[in-house]
């Protein structure tokens, strides 16, 4: 008998208005108010309760309850507040899950805003992963067992944070797969050459011989799902899972949980039917990673594509993690002839914008936090519908009794830190022009970042950065340059500024 998993990476970029904490109307996504909306209609909601069969014979299924999957944090949230029943099911195939596969539910965390964590510096690397774990036990009352990553980008230090976090397993791309051990020899492997029925060990890089085990997925199988139109039938989908498994034990993909209903429309209905009935017929075991790992302990090492920099890989850009930094030649969408030089000046000038922040949140925060980075670490608890009030993070990380100002100061300072992190939306670069409602997004992020920081009385730095983003240059010449756009953003007519 052949083991299944599927796992679904849920995600949408946080779209609120930084000021109002209420998304804008998005036009792009009619007839549905914003892209969230629009989305939950055609997948979240429709997988939460995908009705298979027909009269009184017709049975409403919980595909979470069937497969592996993580929600982004930030769309959780936003869930929560505005299609509860949905929530609701999520949690409980967690829950139901669990019951069924010896403790182990098909939910994992998120890193928390999306960033591609090889590109972060060392303490937002710390702090995305910190908080999606913190908002994965705040929603699912129960300690993670593996943490997303974002487009699975990583490198040495992402798995290393991993496992000092005490996290058990992760799921990355067969092409990121460097070298494994045989018989105690290194063996270069490729997404052709590494066995993905098996999970594999990686070991902490300072020696102590802590690890956490690696699954890469199918990768053909994944993008046949993902691109090739096998959703087409339940039949077709599971008659390709008996191929695959006849000389695979374990057969397991990992797509955008999208592609089920948003971006092939009944995908979900699909992937209901395929679960609840066809894979039983063929006698597939459907779990998910944690019980399989209980039954089969990663017997080889393995080491990880790093790229020529050392930057990491990623399951969306060949090249390593080029994509969310300067012009690889990966794109989506676009006109011929555009380019995506873009996105170096779009990264230098958040990145100097970070650490001007960064330089005034040690300064500043030294005089009211014990430890401002610790802080900030729990301030996550805060941000998750105050299950941590403000007063009580306070009272627990200030140096000193603060005055009403001196906390409103402190709060404020890690309300910059929070739009910092936020400003590292993966989103911002993935698509094709500057000028996208994604990169609009982690530019608002920015402008509410000094906007806080001029009501703390901070030296703004908007000058300097301004020079910088005015050296991106958007590919539809109406808009312009970046500094262009964001004087655009601050006077807004959303109508001129959203395409996608």
């Amino acid at each position: 008998m052949s083991t299944l998993i599927i796992h679904g990476h849920f995600y949408q970029p946080p779209r609120e208005n930084p000021w109002t904490g209420i998304i804008d109307n998005q036009p792009s996504a009619a007839p549905y108010h914003d892209w969230n909306e629009r989305i939950h209609a055609e997948c979240y909601g429709p997988n939460a309760f995908a009705r298979i069969g027909d009269g009184d014979s017709a049975q409403v299924v919980n595909n979470y309850a069937n497969i592996s999957f993580n929600f982004g944090p930030t769309l959780l949230s936003w869930l929560e507040e505005r299609y509860p029943r949905t929530y609701q099911r999520i949690l409980q195939a967690d829950i139901d899950s669990a019951r069924r596969r010896s403790g182990h539910g098909n939910a994992i965390a998120q890193a928390y805003g999306h960033a591609i964590l090889p590109l972060c510096n060392a303490r937002d690397l710390l702090t995305q992963v910190i908080w999606g774990l913190e908002d994965f036990r705040y929603r699912f009352r129960r300690e993670p067992e593996s943490l997303w990553l974002p487009e699975t980008a990583c490198n040495d230090q992402t798995l290393n944070v991993l496992i000092e976090q005490g996290l058990r397993y992760v799921i990355l791309a067969p092409e990121q797969a460097k070298r494994i051990k045989q018989n105690g020899e290194w063996v270069d492997v490729n997404a052709s050459t590494v066995d993905t029925s098996r999970p594999y060990s990686y070991l902490h890089s300072d020696g102590s011989g802590r690890s956490l085990a690696v699954f890469f997925y199918n990768g053909p199988l994944a993008r046949a799902i993902a691109f090739e139109k096998l959703l087409t039938s339940s039949q077709i989908l599971v008659d390709r899972f008996i191929q695959v498994a006849q000389v695979r034990p374990l057969v397991h993909v990992a797509t955008d949980g999208e592609t089920y209903g948003h971006h092939f429309k009944f995908g979900d209905l699909c992937l209901a039917h395929a679960l609840e009935v066809e894979a039983k017929k063929a006698q597939f075991t459907v779990t998910n990673y944690g019980e399989y790992l209980d039954r089969n302990t990663p017997e080889l090492e393995v080491q990880i594509e790093q790229a020529a920099d050392g930057a990491g890989s990623s399951w969306s850009c060949a090249h390593g993690v080029g994509r969310w930094q300067d012009n690889c030649g990966c794109s989506t969408g676009g006109e011929p002839g555009w380019n995506q030089l873009w996105r170096g000046p779009l990264r230098r000038a958040l990145n100097f914008l970070r650490d001007v922040a960064v330089a005034h949140f040690e300064d500043m925060g030294a005089d009211l936090f014990i430890d401002p980075w610790a802080a900030r670490n729990e301030y996550v608890r805060v941000i998750l519908n105050h299950s941590l009030p403000a007063s009580a993070l306070l009272r627990r990380h200030a140096r000193r009794q603060l005055s009403d100002l001196d906390a409103q100061r402190a709060l404020d300072l890690l309300e910059v830190q929070r739009n910092s992190l936020l400003m590292f939306t993966s989103c911002g670069w993935f698509f094709s022009d500057l000028g996208g409602i994604e990169t609009i997004q982690v530019l608002r992020y920015a402008a509410r970042l000094l906007d806080l920081q001029r009501k703390l009385g901070i030296e703004n730095p908007r000058k300097e950065f301004l020079e910088l983003l005015a050296l991106a240059r958007s590919n539809v010449p109406a808009l312009g340059n970046g500094a262009e756009i964001f004087y655009k953003l601050l006077n807004p007519r959303p109508s001129e500024l959203i395409k996608r």
